[in-house]
């Protein structure tokens, strides 16, 4: 039967279209890359993207993106560079690219005699694609001063009397003995291209915990007034937290509520001293403590035994451009040339200053992590460890990544 010939108007690639209107990733779709059937579609999809595949740095530094995608692949998940990884090797063909049109049109290649070699080169460009994410993430550029202004808000509030640390001023009694502060230096950058393989989101702008700081207390109601310390100092604004980033799997908050209520009136019929009314606070607290974080816990790599509480908090940074201050300084050199002035000098003040950023306002998020000593000690032993998260990551985003080949040569992890 003969197709009628409009019908090529209406073929539909629903793979995609879900990708668009269904909250699922191209990483998770069928085929990762529609259709190419030659180097010019391959140059148009390239130019889509944002990518100029005339351009000769571009298309170095795509090159460099590829290998680079072939490295990390190699370390973290095939058996040659990672214990837990596949034991699988790439197909010779993928080593004898020598530009980056070869990739996609090996990734949209028909017939089952070359699917195998179509999934891993698919499989390289979803790790290419979240590498240029990282690469492209604008607001890395500014990392050391985002880090100073967030971290330098916390750190002029602790301090150290008679060997003890304390959160708190200096001098006043308003203060929380603390066992620990630590601040999380940068994540290394295969660290972050692990965290965004095994992402939905699967961009740079997505990764909230890039600055982090961790509490550790003595006991559970000193959490809670670590979290009232913070607030009550405007050193977090609750107005700038991330609803859906915030995790509680110590106390439970409305049980302990009604039980501070009747602590309150027992506190003022009795004249309870201060002593007695924090010791009685953290028995309610102990009470009031979740057996296990189970449904609670946002994160399916962490252990149900995780126990923390902790947010993501939003700061306004503030960025003076530096390059600004050194202009300013030639001009004012150029300018004091006066009938002296030369061509360059003439077209240094003629340069539209209003093209050159001043100052750059922009929020950032950062991660707070508040736990007390005996359950940061069960955070870092057994499966609730960092290591046992960590690697729980790494083979997520490669059951992720290798799906559709795993599918094909029916491996099972």
């Amino acid at each position: 039967m003969k197709r009628p010939s409009y019908l090529s108007k209406y073929l539909f690639d629903w793979d995609l279209i879900g990708v668009m209107l269904d909250g699922r990733s191209a990483i998770d779709s069928k085929f990762f890359v529609g259709q190419v059937n030659n180097v010019e579609e391959a140059n148009s999809f390239l130019k889509g993207y944002g990518l100029d595949p005339n351009d000769l740095v571009s298309k170095s530094e795509l090159f460099g993106n590829f290998q680079e995608s072939l490295q990390f692949i190699r370390r973290y998940f095939l058996k040659e560079g990672c214990e837990d990884g596949l034991d699988l090797k790439m197909p010779s063909q993928i080593y004898r690219i020598t530009d980056i049109n070869e990739l996609f049109l090996m990734a949209t290649q028909e017939g089952l005699e070359s699917m195998e070699e179509k999934l891993w080169a698919e499989v390289i460009l979803k790790v290419m694609h979240t590498i240029l994410h990282v690469d492209k993430d604008l607001r890395s550029n500014y990392f050391p001063e985002i880090q100073k202004q967030v971290f330098d808000r916390f750190y002029k509030y602790i301090f150290r009397e008679k060997e003890r640390l304390y959160l708190g001023i200096k001098g006043q009694d308003d203060r929380v003995p603390l066992v620990d502060f630590e601040t999380k230096s940068k994540k290394t950058r295969d660290s972050v291209i692990i965290k965004l393989l095994h992402k939905a989101e699967n961009v740079a702008e997505e990764l909230f915990d890039t600055i982090g700081i961790r509490f550790i207390t003595e006991t559970k109601f000193d959490t809670l007034m670590v979290v009232k310390f913070l607030i009550e100092n405007t050193i977090v604004i609750p107005h700038n937290i991330k609803p859906s980033r915030s995790v509680n799997t110590l106390v439970d908050i409305e049980e302990l509520k009604n039980r501070y209520r009747n602590l309150l009136k027992m506190a003022l019929r009795n004249n309870l001293s201060e002593e007695r009314f924090i010791q009685a606070m953290e028995r309610e607290c102990q009470d009031c403590s979740f057996e296990s974080a189970g449904s609670k816990d946002r994160n399916v790599h962490s252990s149900n035994n995780y126990q923390t509480v902790q947010f993501t908090a939003r700061h306004l940074i503030n960025y003076k451009n530096p390059f600004l201050q050194d202009f300013n300084e030639v001009r004012k050199v150029a300018k004091d040339l006066g009938e002296a002035q030369t061509e360059l000098s003439k077209k240094v003040l003629s340069l539209d200053m209003s093209l050159i950023a001043r100052d750059i306002r922009f929020f950032y998020p950062y991660e707070v992590q508040i736990v007390d000593k005996e359950g940061n000690k069960k955070n870092t032993e057994g499966e609730a460890s960092h290591l046992e998260y960590k690697r729980s990551q790494q083979v997520s985003a490669m059951k992720r990544v290798f799906d559709p080949l795993l599918k094909l040569k029916n491996i099972k992890i």
